[in-house]
């Protein structure tokens, strides 16, 4: 129960902002509640002018226009005028009463007879009621319009800024977290999930800040018929039925709320089995498996279905449920006003009020269904927004804005789910160094360049920069004093200008350009391969450019940003002699006169690095110079010779 009442503050939370606009809503939904308070009362008094002409010519054959047989004939006719000057000298309305006539002061000065020449009363009177009745009804139509609008902007905007908080949060977050959870799990929190919440809330601060206002309106007019005519049974038996109503309300609410959490659940899968597929989408044609992956995404999305069915069977019981008892109480004041003999003016005067709370009802229940589908998909959103895994920074952390000494690994050790991956490393790359690492597969070449550009933190030991431990930099100084080149090329799809000013949004054309000339990358924008040019579009991921081309552009990426220190991982391994020979040139233009941390598959490319480090599960095994390290006759020398067979 706490739980759930906490993700109702929570939500609240993300409406303050907005109090205004809610406030006004609110307001507005008040206005309607009242308009057809008093929409409701008029209707009787609109009746009753009705039985008034039937009753007046035959109680006594005298002129109708004598206005005190008129009285005689009809008292209520009387309490009626009373009414109407009481109600004009307390508001101060242009009007006054003198005996049976009405003088009208306003917007021009006219007067009538409310007894006309026939024996009825004045069409003007009804005519009155009428107009009045209108403008009531045009305002309640009108404080509508602004009460819906104003809740769902709030409604909308409230949980736009929910996704936009989580988002956030999940880009802050850790490599760590991202290689615990499934990509489309995310995916589907940011987008399922949030749109699901969207929906809920839009209708739900309408409903909620309208419904219950209207029925308090619809209430508040039943109390006034019951006490002008002494009978409050129809009260009675509200009291006894309205606990009656809430009984489906909590019941199927508390189902609906488990049954959409785990059809979230189901359908978090279905988008992880699209995506993996998509992704993938080469291999499954490779290995002709489409009907394999067809039969497990109908399993999947029957999974969701049967939830969904589920779910929609439950929201779709609470509104007949809640019609059932309203019925029911409604059938049983119908029996009790028939043994009574009410009038029809009474029973207008306190039914209609009853069936005008049946929509607002209606709209309760569904309000109720709604909001325990929100919550389901809030403790979703919020169960991701409060994972604890992103990387801590200091209050007062130090901002490193150029590399003067070096990098230095102080006995380094890293752990991942207690599994060993570095244990007790330490060297130093000097300022303006090039120091290479090599090993089998697996050794932790690529762990220990996560470390340094701390995308994990260490379990053991320190890496400094300056003299400086990585975890007491900013963690935006850190990301700008280190560029990253990866054996796969990550690129967004937007154009290749784009691509390669990613991370440097102050970047001219020509900065462009001659980054890409550097790279290697221009010749093979303009030759004609990509009519647009800078301007094409590459897909996604890159789809429309070779392996070497997308190399070639992060290159591009890396040199635009200009950092000190460049990480180099396996940015050649995966690519052919000739194109190996391109993208070896354009690093060879990246490295200069930075400070290089290279991971080499091929030895050849690091036979000129200041020191190549030889690891072996996750130990420094050698170290040395490339001619140090072949006459050692060790691990390098038999991967030298085993990778340039």
């Amino acid at each position: 129960m706490s739980k759930k009442r906490n993700c109702y503050f929570r939500l609240l939370g993300y409406v303050k902002p907005y109090w205004f606009r809610l406030t006004v809503g609110l307001l507005a939904g008040i206005m309607v509640g009242s308009s057809l308070f008093a929409t409701l009362v008029m209707i009787p008094q609109m009746l009753n002018t009705v039985e008034t002409s039937s009753r007046i010519t035959p109680v006594d054959e005298t002129p109708a226009h004598d206005e005190l047989q008129a009285l005689k004939a009809d008292p209520q006719l009387g309490k009626m005028l009373q009414k109407a000057q009481s109600t004009a000298e307390t508001y101060h309305l242009p009007y006054h009463v003198d005996g049976t006539v009405i003088k009208i002061h306003w917007p021009t000065e006219y007067s009538f007879d409310v007894i006309s020449e026939d024996g009825r009363v004045a069409w003007q009177l009804f005519g009155i009621y009428a107009t009045v009745f209108v403008l009531f009804w045009a305002c309640k139509a009108t404080a509508h319009y602004i009460n819906g609008y104003f809740t769902r902007w709030v409604g909308i905007r409230s949980v736009a800024d929910l996704r936009n908080e989580l988002f956030t949060k999940l880009t802050a977050r850790s490599l760590k977290f991202y290689g615990r959870v499934d990509s489309g799990e995310l995916i589907s929190r940011c987008s399922t999930d949030t749109a699901a919440l969207e929906t809920a809330v839009t209708h739900s601060v309408e409903d909620l800040t309208n419904a219950p206002l209207q029925v308090a309106g619809c209430l508040a007019a039943i109390f006034v018929a019951c006490r002008e005519f002494n009978s409050y049974m129809l009260l009675v038996i509200f009291g006894v039925t309205f606990p009656l109503l809430l009984i489906p309300i909590s019941v199927l609410g508390r189902k609906i709320r488990k049954l959409y959490r785990k059809s979230y659940a189901y359908n978090a899968n279905i988008v992880s089995r699209m995506r993996e597929v998509f992704f993938g989408i080469k291999v499954v044609k490779a290995y002709h498996t489409e009907e394999y992956e067809n039969l497990r995404f109908k399993k999947e999305v029957k999974n969701y279905c049967r939830k969904v069915t589920k779910g929609t069977r439950m929201q779709m019981l609470v509104s007949p449920a809640t019609e059932l008892v309203m019925v029911m109480a409604m059938a049983g004041f119908l029996v009790y006003s028939y043994t009574q003999g009410v009038t029809l003016t009474q029973l207008a005067a306190l039914v209609a009020p009853a069936l005008m709370m049946h929509r607002p009802l209606k709209d309760i229940s569904k309000v109720v269904s709604l909001l325990q589908q929100s919550m389901a998909a809030a403790e979703r959103v919020f169960e991701m927004l409060d994972a604890d895994e992103i990387l801590p920074e200091k209050a007062d952390p130090v901002r490193i804005e150029k590399l003067e000494q070096g990098i230095e690994l102080e006995h380094v050790v890293f752990k991942y789910d207690d599994k060993t991956i570095i244990d007790d490393v330490s060297f130093s790359i000097p300022r303006g160094h090039v120091v290479a690492v090599v090993g089998e597969t697996g050794s932790g070449k690529s762990t220990i360049a996560n470390l340094i550009a701390r995308f994990y933190d260490v379990t053991g030991g320190r890496i400094t920069i300056d003299g400086h431990d990585v975890r007491d930099c900013s963690i935006d100084s850190l990301r700008k004093l280190i560029g990253v080149v990866n054996q796969d090329p990550v690129l967004f799809n937007e154009s290749i200008r784009d691509n390669i000013a990613y991370g440097s949004p102050d970047a001219t054309m020509d900065d462009i350009i001659n980054a890409a000339k550097l790279a290697n990358a221009h010749n093979f924008i303009v030759n004609g391969a990509h009519p647009e040019g800078y301007d094409t579009e590459v897909g996604e991921n890159g789809f429309k450019l070779s392996g070497g081309e997308k190399q070639r552009v992060t290159i591009a990426r890396a040199i635009l940003r200009n950092p000190p220190v460049l990480i180099l991982d396996e940015a050649t391994s995966a690519l052919d002699n000739v194109t190996e020979k391109l993208v070896q040139d354009a690093l060879d233009h990246a490295m200069k006169d930075r400070t290089v941390f290279v991971i080499a598959h091929r030895l050849s490319t690091i036979e000129h690095a200041d020191r190549i480090i030889v690891l072996e599960h996750g130990r420094i095994a050698e170290s040395g110079t490339h001619q140090e390290l072949l006459a050692l006759d060790g691990i390098y020398r038999r991967l030298h010779r085993s990778r340039n067979k």
